[in-house]
C-alpha cells in the first residue's frame, strides 16, 4: 500500500482542500466508486470501472488554482485557502504544478505590501496568472521587481485585473490590465487559453473521455453535433475534426473566443443555453444528416429547460453527457430515459486526485 498523501512533504495538516489526501490511491478510488455505484444504482449494471491517472499524475497537476491572499505583519504576504476567518497557507502544495509552487513563492518574497497593493486572490489558469486587486486603480510601478523574477515560474503572462467587488464573483468585465508577457498560452494540446476560461486538468483522462465520446456520437460529414456548455473548444475540436456541422453554446465571453481560435469550423454562440435555445432550435433544424450531442454542464447539471429541449424537441439520435455531479447527471437521466432515451453505458473517470470529486461520462442513445 502506498504512503498516505496527508505523509507528503508540503501537505499543511491544517489544510481542508483535500478531503482524500490521507487515503491512497486505492482507497480513494473505492470510495469515489462506491460513490457512484450508490447515486446511479438504477445504472450499476452499465457502470464501468472508475478510470484513473497514473500514479505519478495523481501529484502537482493542478494547474487552475484560485488562493485567497491575507497581508500581516511581520509574515508579510500568505497565500491559502480560507477556513472560517483564518488563511491556511498552502505555499509548497504538492497537488499544486511546479509554476504554481514557483509563482506563490515569488509572490509572497516580491509582491509590494498591502498598503500599496490589496491583493485579495491569485488565480492561476494553465500558464496565465491573474492577481485579483480589490481597488480601483493601483500604482503598477511598484510590482516592477516582481515582475524581474517571473521568468523562469512556467508562467507566460500576467494580468491585474482591479475589482473593487471581488469575492464571490472573482472576476468582472472591466478593470485588467496585462502587467507582463503574453495574453494566451497554449496547453499540452495545443489549445490557446487566456487568464480564466476552463479546462480540465489531466489531459490524458478528458483525451481519453472525449475518445469514449466520439465513438458513441460517431460525428462524420454529413452529421450535425450539438455542444452545450462547450467551453473553450476541446470537445469542438474533436466533432470539427470529422468533417461534422457543429455548433457550441458557452456563457464566457474569452471561452467563447478562444473557442472560435481552437476549433475554426465551429459556429458558437455566447450566452446561456436557456437564452440560445431559440438559434439552436433555428440551426438543428437546418442540418441535414443525423443529429447527435454532446453536453458538459455546470455542476447543477441540465436546466429544466435545456433538458426538456433535447428531451422533447431536439430528440438526438445519441447523447453523450459529461458531468461533475452524479447526483445531478442520475436526474437527468432518468428525465431522458422517461423520454425515450437508453443509457448504454457511464465511464467514470478520476478527473480530481486526492479529491472527493468525480466526473462520469453517460452515453444514451434513443430507442427506436
Amino acid at each position: 500500500m502506498s504512503v498516505p498523501d496527508s505523509l507528503l512533504p508540503g501537505c499543511e495538516p491544517a489544510c481542508h482542500g483535500c478531503r482524500h489526501r490521507g487515503l491512497d490511491a486505492a482507497a480513494s478510488l473505492a470510495q469515489k466508486s462506491a460513490y457512484l455505484a450508490r447515486v446511479l444504482a438504477p445504472w450499476a449494471a452499465r457502470l464501468a470501472p472508475l478510470a484513473a491517472p497514473q500514479a505519478a499524475a495523481r501529484l502537482g497537476y493542478r494547474d487552475r488554482v484560485t488562493l485567497n491572499a491575507r497581508w500581516s505583519e511581520p509574515a508579510g504576504w500568505r497565500l491559502g485557502l480560507m477556513r472560517r476567518d483564518e488563511l491556511i497557507a498552502i505555499h509548497d502544495c504538492p497537488v499544486h504544478s511546479a509554476r504554481v509552487r514557483a509563482l506563490v513563492h515569488r509572490l509572497v518574497e516580491h509582491l509590494p505590501p498591502h498598503r500599496d497593493l490589496p491583493l485579495a486572490f491569485l488565480h492561476v489558469n494553465g500558464a496565465q496568472a491573474t492577481l485579483i486587486v480589490k481597488a480601483r486603480e493601483v500604482d503598477a510601478c511598484g510590482l516592477e521587481r516582481l515582475l524581474e523574477v517571473l521568468p523562469g515560474t512556467g508562467i507566460e503572462g500576467l494580468w491585474l485585473h482591479l475589482h473593487p467587488a471581488a469575492g464571490r464573483r472573482l472576476f468582472a468585465r472591466s478593470g485588467w490590465r496585462l502587467l507582463w508577457g503574453r495574453p494566451r498560452s497554449r496547453d499540452p494540446e495545443g489549445l490557446e487559453h487566456g487568464p480564466t476560461a476552463f479546462a480540465q486538468l489531466l489531459p490524458d483522462l478528458h483525451r481519453a473521455a472525449l475518445a469514449a465520446a466520439a465513438a458513441h456520437l460517431r460525428p462524420a460529414s454529413g452529421s450535425a453535433v450539438l455542444d452545450l456548455y462547450c467551453g473553450h473548444g476541446a470537445s469542438l475540436r474533436v466533432w470539427t475534426a470529422t468533417g461534422a456541422a457543429t455548433l457550441g453554446v458557452e456563457l464566457g465571453g474569452e471561452a467563447v473566443a478562444l473557442a472560435v481560435t481552437n476549433a475554426p469550423g465551429a459556429a458558437v454562440l455566447r450566452g446561456t443555453c436557456v437564452d440560445r435555445l431559440p438559434q439552436v432550435r433555428g440551426w438543428w433544424g437546418a442540418q441535414v444528416g443525423e443529429h447527435v450531442a454532446y453536453v458538459n454542464p455546470p455542476r447543477s447539471g441540465l436546466e429544466p429547460a435545456v433538458s426538456g429541449a433535447i428531451a422533447g424537441e431536439l430528440r438526438p439520435a445519441r447523447i453523450a453527457y459529461l458531468s461533475c455531479s452524479a447526483g445531478t447527471l442520475a436526474r437527468d437521466l432518468a428525465l431522458l430515459e422517461a423520454a425515450g432515451y437508453r443509457v448504454s453505458a457511464i465511464r467514470p473517470y478520476d478527473f480530481f486526485p486526492l479529491t472527493h470529486h468525480v466526473e462520469a461520462l453517460a452515453l444514451l442513445s434513443l430507442r427506436q
